[in-house]
């Protein structure tokens, strides 16, 4: 993957409608058109907002890789913050371990766009902690282009 501009938190923060602790991602460290490379240490905080009963389960590393997805739709549409996705479906969705908040080193996510354009992509994922893969498998995301992330009312109906 070519080398681009690294991202802080803040910069990849405007281009998904996640705020406080609930936006999961450190940093980008490498984007191109079709994959995106983050790293997330938020699996270590015990103020997670995804863990349950004190634990992270391993497959809250969907939501890590769905918010690496929607950053590198936000990047390849020029830096705007893009349409809401929906995440439809998952596919050969494969977790190496039960828990993540257990491990110890940053997570690496990446996410590599295998095919679409438009309202509906499709992404294989997987995150890491150093050599060893966590968890992997593909999604597909259905992009609502009328409503933009963090745009619509939620309060009418």
């Amino acid at each position: 993957m070519p080398m681009s501009r690294p991202m802080t938190r803040n910069e990849l923060a405007a281009l998904i409608p996640h705020a406080g602790t609930m936006c999961l991602l450190d940093g980008v460290l490498s984007w191109d058109r079709i994959r995106i490379r983050c790293v997330a240490r938020s699996h270590r905080a015990p103020d997670n907002p995804l863990r349950h009963a004190g634990r992270l389960a391993a497959l809250c590393g969907v939501e890590y890789a769905s918010q690496a997805m929607a950053v590198h739709g936000g990047l390849t549409a020029g830096g705007a913050c893009p349409a809401a996705g929906y995440l439809a479906s998952l596919r050969d969705l494969t977790c190496h371990v039960a828990r993540l908040d257990d491990i110890a080193g940053d997570l690496v996510i990446d996410a590599e766009n295998l095919t679409g354009e438009g309202s509906r992509v499709i992404y294989a994922f997987s995150v890491t902690a150093g050599d060893r893969e966590l968890l992997s498998g593909r999604a597909a995301v259905v992009i609502d282009a009328g409503i933009k992330a963090g745009i619509a009312d939620l309060g009418t109906a």
